[in-house]
């Protein structure tokens, strides 16, 4: 599933299910993706090949949506990219076509922070067909900068010139602390200085494929520690730790460590003591190598690994795809494995035990260690979700004079979801919304009665 509909669910208090994303697809090359339908992964794509194809998963999508309308009282719709984009509204099953099945109603929410608000939302509605825009209820303006009053005037403007209400304006919030939906938020990183604040930083490598980035968020929440994405090579040895993130696709950013000069600064910072962890494909590249038998990623062979932990990858379907608890040190915590293939040791020891996997009891090894915590490297996603066991890997990585936080895990992400409902109704007139959904309600509920009558 994508990180936003899991973040929805848990604001929502329901568990994630893959009904809420039932096509997935996740980018395995400027032109390509893998598919994702109802969390199985059914094969690598081209955009085009997509395009002409996924007219057949219409009714995947469709019947994913009944499945939840017949559990919930309330679907929030969330469309993907924009859905004015005329060159592909022709195929578009994630946005208003959508709404069409549902009989829904539509607000548009823009981006003022982006520039050109007006010509954002009236030139959607321009673009869009007559039936699509006559679904369109009004409009949300979001993350306004500066005096919310100065726009009082645009308020007016956009209502008088397009005949819709505007729900209000929110305002840009500094204070709230939300897992980013996709890895915009870390493009193009530039170099840092590690300790420019004094305090241990740790670096992030910005592969190009990079996957499950938010592990590091709560990193980040800890007091006195810095955690820097770098994607240009320079030198490392001022941070006190590195760490290899996930991948969509190992190999190409494997090769990409190579060829962009990161390999040498890695082996330099390891060889000067630097503590080095590996988070799922992170954890294969730090390997000796990476096999692709079958061509998962692409075409079949093998790529020679950093050979920081002796460990071996064979990458084979299907894909691991688990809830999963486990222990580090004797405390216990849980987390998540999403990955293809399996790791086998040659030396050191593994780092963790993992004693339960999609409510399964299990007694298995997860991970591997060596040099007394100088590399480590483990499939576990949510490695840092509990507090002890940020406190764990920071006694492997050396950092002390921090503060890790009391509360972690859901606890402390709940506790971000209400300040940004908070937040969300001081600005936004929820009322009038939640009108929409009454007067749709009832629209259906009477036709349903009308067709029980005939």
């Amino acid at each position: 599933m994508g990180r936003a509909q899991i973040v929805q669910a848990e604001a929502a208090g329901i568990v994630p299910h893959v009904d809420m994303n039932p096509i997935l697809l996740k980018p395995t090359s400027d032109v390509g993706s893998q598919v994702v339908l109802l969390g199985e992964a059914i094969g690598n794509q081209t955009a085009m090949d997509y395009h002409q194809k996924k007219a057949r998963l219409v009714q995947a999508a469709n019947d994913a949506l009944d499945r939840l309308r017949s559990n919930y009282d309330l679907v929030v719709m969330e469309g993907a990219g924009s859905c004015a984009e005329v060159n592909l509204m022709a195929h578009d099953i994630v946005n208003l076509p959508m709404a069409e099945y549902a009989d829904a109603p539509v607000i548009l929410v823009g981006d003022i922070h982006r520039g050109g608000i007006f010509a954002q939302l009236v030139g959607t509605l321009e673009c869009l067909p007559r039936h699509f825009r006559d679904r369109v209820a009004g409009f949300i303006i979001n993350r306004f900068r500066g005096d919310i009053r100065l726009f009082a005037d645009g308020v007016q403007w956009i209502e008088e010139r397009t005949g819709l209400p505007v729900f209000g304006v929110l305002p840009w919030y500094d204070h709230i602390r939300i897992d980013p939906e996709d890895s915009v938020v870390i493009e193009s990183p530039r170099a840092m200085v590690a300790n420019a604040d004094g305090g241990p930083a740790v670096a992030v490598i910005r592969i190009p494929h990079i996957s499950n980035f938010s592990d590091f968020d709560p990193l980040r929440a800890v007091t006195g520690l810095t955690v820097h994405f770098l994607e240009r090579p320079q030198d490392l040895s001022a941070f006190s730790a590195v760490i290899l993130p996930g991948s969509k696709n190992t190999r190409f950013d494997l090769s990409w460590l190579k060829t962009s000069g990161w390999t040498s600064r890695i082996a330099d910072f390891n060889a000067g003591g630097g503590r080095i962890t590996g988070i799922c494909g992170g954890y294969q590249m730090m390997g000796s190598r990476v096999h692709d038998p079958d061509g998962l990623e692409g075409e079949p062979g093998a790529t020679a690994g950093l050979d920081l932990l002796p460990v071996e990858t064979v990458l084979r379907a299907p894909k691991t795809t688990t809830l999963s608890r486990f222990s580090w040190g004797g405390m216990e915590a849980t987390g998540y494995e999403i990955h293809m293939g399996q790791t086998r040791l040659h030396g050191g020891k593994p780092l963790l035990v993992v004693h339960e996997r999609n409510g399964e009891a299990v007694n298995d090894a997860d991970g591997c260690v060596v040099d007394h915590g100088r590399a480590i490297g483990t499939y576990m996603h949510g490695l840092f979700d509990t507090p002890a066991m940020i406190t764990q890997w920071l006694d492997a990585a050396g950092i002390t004079g921090v503060d890790v936080p009391v509360v972690g895990g859901l606890d402390a992400k709940m506790h971000q979801y209400a300040l940004l409902a908070d937040h969300f109704r001081c600005h936004i007139d929820v009322e009038r919304i939640g009108a929409l959904v009454k007067i749709k309600n009832k629209q259906t509920n009477h036709n349903s009665q009308k067709s029980n009558d005939k």
